[in-house]
């Protein structure tokens, strides 16, 4: 499916068409199915967003069937200032009426393999998966490295490869550290994902995945849901390269 593109403005305009998103689904979703299930992102331009849902929509969404996930998690515990649950937890979770039995944190804290078990465990159940079956999240929010890579999966990750498994431990060689991530299959099954991109310092980077000049070099491109849609959400200042 063709990627959907939108330029907006400024990171404050993209904070709200992201925001807007993000009610849109979870109405759509919880009307359909009487739930809505999100994996949320980090990063900075994620959080700008937790932020503005916190402050705006406290009152204007069911957030008791609101169910959030995570697409990939820093092994780390989940009071690290590094922890994506930290961050989610402080911009969001923390101020709006949802259960804590809603919120599914990946166990990062346990051994890297454990913790990916783990995951995947919760989200089987979940989801109520048969073997050899995928979730289907309504809505999947993903950043965009400086390297392409989205999620955990970065360049030369053996989770790159993972095609059976729904969350996978991956060395990040660059950081020199294990992270937990959802795989392509996962991402590749959602309703909606969701790009989230901001600032001049993407610039580059988001022409090069965007306008690709040959064969698939970057983690981001692979992207490309099976029956679902992708949505770009950009500044202007990020877009300022694309043709």
């Amino acid at each position: 499916m063709t990627p959907e593109i939108k330029v907006l403005p400024d990171s404050a305009a993209l904070n709200l068409a992201a925001a807007q998103a993000f009610q849109t689904a979870a109405e759509q979703a919880i009307a359909q199915r009487g739930r809505f299930s999100v994996a949320l992102s980090g990063g900075n331009t994620p959080r700008s967003v937790y932020s503005l849902l916190a402050q705006q929509y406290k009152t204007s969404l069911p957030w008791d069937k609101v169910h959030v996930f995570f697409g990939d998690e820093r092994c780390v515990p989940p009071d690290h200032p590094d922890s994506n649950y930290r961050m989610a937890n402080e911009a969001l979770l923390s101020h709006v009426p949802i259960p804590p039995e809603n919120v599914h944190r990946i166990r990062a804290e346990l051994d890297p393999e454990a913790a990916a078990k783990d995951y995947e465990s919760q989200l089987r159940s979940f989801f109520q998966l048969a073997n050899n079956s995928w979730p289907c999240f309504d809505l999947i929010m993903l950043g965009l490295g400086q390297d392409g890579h989205t999620a955990s999966l970065f360049p030369g990750s053996s989770a790159l490869d993972e095609k059976s498994r729904l969350v996978a431990p991956t060395w990040v060689e660059k950081k020199r550290t294990f992270r937990i991530t959802l795989t392509y299959p996962v991402l590749n099954h959602a309703a909606e994902v969701e790009f989230l991109v901001s600032g001049s310092g993407k610039a580059q980077i988001l022409r090069d995945v965007l306008n690709p000049s040959g064969s698939v070099a970057f983690p981001a491109q692979l992207i490309k849901p099976v029956n679902g849609r992708v949505q770009w959400l950009l500044d202007q200042d990020a877009a300022n390269l694309l043709h």
